[in-house]
């Protein structure tokens, strides 16, 4: 009995050698030995096996070491049996050999378990195909030319793909491992070199009956046997890191055999290996397959893991899905605000809303305006600056007045009186300064529950060019008039006001532009007719103009005040009228029933017009302003006295106010007499008298009147006359088409059929990077157009004709097709096909789609500079900027990753840098391969490889990149709204 000490001596030095055996080729430690894969043997399974067959298992002959401390297994130094063939002879070749090396192994009787119970033929063949039933052997050359210039003597792998072992003839021998694996060699001149092996394999057979196999494997791992040629044989070209590095999923692609070779083309693919040679990563080429496995099994449909007619599913890409939700969930969002959309205009529609019209009074009570003096935000007033004063600047002082129904009223002054102050204050616009007082519009009828409508016409005539005078006034009936209004009835409201305003002759003429900047149309003073129709079609209970005869003739003044006349006299429905006017005739300022004279932002006068201004001024102290002289211009002599008035002229102007001017109640300044009701307070006057004012006028307590139409009503109309604009003004359409495919044929010319050489990949990436720019500086007239149709824009949102959001909607609908999309696509195409591109149609439309997006982010984002800034010259200037910004980071010039760090966070936010990155691997998934020679060497290798040295770009980032940059597209959006929205508003 052997002592215990003893027994556990012995235990331990076992243990420690179990522990210190070492497998190569994945063999498993059996005891004191390894158990080998097929088709090698010794101690540490490190020896080939050399002539005899795989059946003999641990005692087939083993290759003789000849150099080194490996193995070789050249012609000369090993010869196989007859029947089999390959590096190593494991390969059978023909059903007789396999018969013959079964029954010299000694098992011809075959185990019910290893056949899964079947019955049948168990003659022995030998399966040549790709296809695997249980373990097949496969050898094959590797014949690369870029491993060719390192290496140029002989590399060829051997494979042994296992599906189901317990079918194999003889299990553990012919077969190794678990189901679904796979074990590899490769040999370089008769050396074994590196060996990998990968698990949960799976089968494919994509066309049952080709012949052909493709096998998916996961968990791949390779080990580098030192010393190798490979592995540190040759120090300058050691691949020991590479090799090792070789992990994840492994596909094992190969065709059907060619029965004139025997042979068939097989493809061993990985990520490294396809970055290094492409999508079909190595090639092997000359591949022989041998598999011995009884007819039986065959019959009886062994071997298969996966239907022979159906192919293994691949799960999308997790950013192909997140794109595919997000364009969804638009689509889905923009179908049921469209459907919302409907159904709101059709209740519109429906609804039984009228234009009422209630007369009322306009009344301002102790109306002043004054601006602040400017300030040093930080440091207080800036001394010794001029122009930057603490002082404030009183533009109205202490202006009272009231218009009633059927009154006209005309504002005069000299130049810097106050005139259009008092005119804008009083229709409710928007003022940079402060406003004291009381002023609003009363109506005579309190119980009507809307907010007055109150017109206003500048002194600018702000017009679209390209419309007829019918189409524009027609377009503000359309959107200003109520939605239940049929289209035939503002038709009809717009003839009736051409007649009123005595335009019809030039009804279908276009307006034009008289600042010479489009053709010319129609006159200055038909043009100041047209502004006051576009007031005068939504109704307005109170009119005011500001210089409405400015710059026109006596005649056309003339017409303009006969036809103010009307409105103000309408014995139907009249409407106060209020006019700045400056220095007017005689004939025209007999029109006004009513005067104010500022001077100085006070009133020297106020109250009736024709000659009691001239009356009430002869009672001015001698000396201090020269008489009237009788048919002297009542208007010139106003301004006259206006222009220097003595400071006696303002202390008069109290009693004359409160003598003349009376509200609608007979009380002066809008106020109800005290002595109606002396029970009521003064404090409760005013809070009742506000509240009035509040109520009535939304305009004076800075509110809006909602919408007369709907938002599909206002998007529809605004459609309609983008594409008239779009029609009748082609010149930057058929611009932007010529130059697109002027530049499609210079580009396609200057990349035509470019090479696949590294110079010519260069060139692919330099192509792509073209087109990127070219569509960055295009896009510059997107701002542009922004910044000319501002104008326009400010004063329709002023007047409440439409939502913000539907007018942008509108104007990027028809600036991204005609001039964005169908010249992108025009460029791209041309370029793209004589360029020589990837052919495939798929990439085509995965390259459009890029430049798609860019092009929409790159019109989102000049839109968000052409709103941001007033100032066109600086929001170019700053576009410019970005699109030079753009080329820098894009990736093209500087590789991404030489970047100093302190700059490199700026590639994150240029949209170029994606579109290029996108475009660029999109070429390179096509399969590109790069076949060129550096100083000798042939070069063979996947352009994707050169993509990360030379540029920096990531080889699955397509889909981020479409992500991202529908990211900027959703943040340029955004802020467009918001900046049109909050900041790109009427001020004056």
């Amino acid at each position: 009995m052997m002592n215990p000490w003893t027994t556990a001596i012995y235990s331990l030095s076992f243990a420690l050698f179990v522990h210190a055996q070492t497998c190569e080729n994945y063999g498993i430690v059996n005891g004191s030995s390894c158990a080998c894969p097929a088709g090698f043997g010794g101690s540490t399974c490190s020896q080939p096996g050399c002539g005899g067959t795989i059946f003999q298992g641990a005692q087939r002959p083993l290759a003789s070491s000849l150099s080194g401390p490996y193995a070789n297994l050249t012609a000369s130094s090993c010869s196989c049996t007859s029947g089999w063939t390959g590096t190593g002879c494991n390969v059978c070749t023909s059903a007789s050999a396999c018969q013959s090396a079964l029954s010299a192994a000694g098992s011809v009787t075959p185990n019910a378990a290893n056949l899964g119970d079947q019955q049948g033929n168990e003659t022995m063949i030998c399966n040549t195909q790709a296809r695997v039933y249980a373990s097949s052997q496969m050898s094959c050359q590797v014949n690369n030319p870029t491993l060719q210039a390192l290496y140029p003597l002989s590399s060829t792998l051997n494979i042994q793909r296992t599906l189901q072992p317990s079918l194999s003839p003889i299990p553990n021998a012919t077969s190794f491992g678990v189901a679904g694996s796979i074990f590899a060699q490769l040999f370089y001149d008769g050396v074994e070199q590196f060996y990998c092996t990968a698990n949960n394999c799976t089968q494919d057979l994509t066309t049952p009956g080709s012949g052909g196999s493709n096998w998916e494997c996961q968990n791949l791992q390779c080990n580098c046997r030192p010393n190798a040629t490979f592995c540190g044989g040759v120090p300058l070209q050691n691949l020991t890191s590479a090799i090792n590095k070789l992990t994840g999923t492994l596909d094992i692609n190969c065709g059907a055999v060619d029965n004139s070779t025997n042979s068939a083309t097989c493809s061993f693919k990985q990520a490294t290996l396809q970055s290094l040679f492409g999508t079909d990563g190595l090639t092997l080429n000359g591949c022989m397959f041998g598999e011995c496995i009884r007819q039986n099994v065959i019959d009886g449909g062994g071997g298969n893991t996966a239907s022979p007619t159906s192919s293994t599913s691949k799960s999308l890409p997790s950013g192909v899905i997140a794109g595919l939700a997000v364009v969804g969930g638009l689509v889905l969002f923009g179908l049921l605000f469209l459907a919302l959309g409907l159904i709101s205009q059709r209740k519109a529609r429906r609804s039984a809303a009228e234009i009422e019209r209630n007369r009322a009074s306009v009344v301002w009570s102790g109306l002043s305006y004054t601006i602040p003096g400017r300030k040093n935000k930080l440091f207080g007033t800036r001394k010794g600056d001029p122009l930057e004063v603490n002082t404030d600047k009183v533009i109205l002082d202490n202006v009272s007045g009231t218009v009633r129904p059927g009154q006209m009223m005309a504002i005069l002054g000299p130049s810097g009186a106050g005139k259009t102050t008092l005119v804008e204050i009083l229709a409710g616009k928007s003022k940079s300064g402060i406003i004291s007082g009381r002023f609003g519009a009363i109506p005579e009828d309190p119980s009507l529950n809307r907010p007055l409508r109150v017109g206003f016409v500048p002194q600018q005539d702000i017009l679209p060019p390209t419309l007829t005078v019918f189409e524009a006034l027609l377009f503000a009936a359309r959107l200003r008039l109520p939605e239940s209004v049929t289209d035939k009835e503002k038709q009809e409201r717009v003839d009736v006001l051409l007649n009123k305003l005595g335009i019809s002759s030039i009804r279908n003429t276009r307006i034009g532009d008289v600042t010479g900047g489009k053709a010319r149309g129609i006159s200055g003073g038909e043009m100041r007719r047209v502004s006051i129709g576009l007031e005068l079609i939504a109704s307005p209970d109170v009119l005011l103009l500001d210089e409405p005869t400015s710059g026109l003739d006596s005649v056309s003044a003339a017409r303009i005040a006969d036809v103010l006349y009307a409105i103000a006299h309408d014995p139907v429905n009249p409407t106060p009228v209020i006019a700045s006017v400056h220095q007017p005739s005689s004939q025209l300022y007999q029109k006004f029933d009513l005067v104010v004279v500022l001077s100085h932002g006070r009133a020297l006068y106020s109250g009736p017009g024709s000659f009691a201004p001239a009356e009430y001024f002869s009672n001015a102290a001698p000396g201090t302003i020269p008489p009237y002289q009788q048919g002297y211009n009542v208007a010139e002599y106003l301004l006259d006295v206006a222009t220097d008035p003595p400071v006696s002229l303002f202390q008069m102007q109290p009693s004359v106010t409160n003598t003349t001017v009376a509200d609608v109640n007979g009380s002066p300044d809008g106020r109800e007499s005290s002595e109606k009701n002396p029970n009521q307070s003064q404090d409760v006057i005013a809070e009742k008298e506000t509240a009035t004012f509040a109520r009535h006028h939304g305009y004076a307590r800075g509110g809006r009147p909602g919408y007369a139409t709907t938002f599909l009503t206002q998007f529809q109309y605004l459609c309609g006359r983008e594409w008239k604009i779009l029609k009748r003004d082609k010149t930057l359409f058929l611009t932007h088409l010529i130059v697109a495919a002027v530049l499609g044929v210079f580009c396609g010319g200057l990349y035509f059929n470019t090479g696949i050489t590294i110079a010519g990949f260069q060139s692919r990436v330099g192509c792509l990077f073209f087109l990127g720019a070219l569509i960055a500086f295009s896009s510059l007239s997107a701002l542009y157009n922004m910044v000319e149709i501002r104008p326009l824009f400010l004063r329709e949102r002023s007047s409440a004709y439409y939502s913000p959001t539907a007018w942008l909607l509108s104007r990027f609908f028809f600036d991204m097709i005609p001039l964005r999309l169908i010249p992108t696509i025009v460029v791209s195409t041309i370029t793209y096909w004589m360029a020589g591109l990837a052919p495939e149609a798929v990439h085509f439309f995965k390259f459009l789609l890029i430049l798609v997006l860019y092009s929409l982010a790159m019109t989102l984002f000049n839109f968000l500079l052409g709103t941001l800034f007033q100032n066109g010259g600086i929001a170019i200037l700053l576009s410019a900027l970005s699109a030079l910004y753009q080329m820098t980071y894009a990736g093209f010039f500087v590789h991404l990753n030489d970047i100093p760090p302190v700059l490199r966070w700026l590639q994150w936010i240029c949209p170029l840098k994606y579109t290029l990155e996108a475009l660029s691997v999109n070429e390179v998934s096509s399969g590109l391969m790069i076949v060129d020679s550096l100083q000798g060497v042939p070069v063979d290798i996947s352009a994707s490889l050169i993509m990360n040295l030379l540029f920096g770009f990531g080889d699955n980032n397509y889909y981020r990149d479409v992500l991202i940059l529908m990211a900027f597209i959703i943040g340029f959006g955004v802020g467009v709204i918001g900046v049109v929205w909050f900041n790109v508003r009427e001020r004056r």
